[in-house]
């Protein structure tokens, strides 16, 4: 019976990391760190986001959702143009 609901907690907790969601943007303008603190801290503010990475030198970030939760075009780019940048292609990974 242990056994059972080990495993069942295991594949409950894989499950929901696969759900995620791994979203990689351009942004354009971001010249410096200071940029790239300000568009981390307003990802971050996102209630649909799990963790943000800036990549300075290639003007990307990588975000990665919580389980089951996604963020639209529109709203990433939202957040980008709040910023004060404006933004290239959107690519999604599950």
């Amino acid at each position: 019976m242990r056994r059972i609901l080990l495993t069942l907690t295991i594949l409950i907790a894989l499950s929901g990391s696969i759900l995620a969601e791994t979203i990689t943007t351009t942004v354009n303008g971001m010249v410096c760190a200071f940029c790239a603190t300000g568009i981390e801290k307003t990802f971050r503010k996102q209630p649909e986001v799990a963790t943000v990475k800036v990549d300075l030198p290639k003007k990307r970030v990588v975000l990665t959702t919580k389980p089951g939760k996604t963020l639209s075009d529109a709203k990433i780019k939202e957040v980008v143009t709040y910023s004060g940048y404006s933004m290239g292609k959107i690519d999604r990974a599950k």
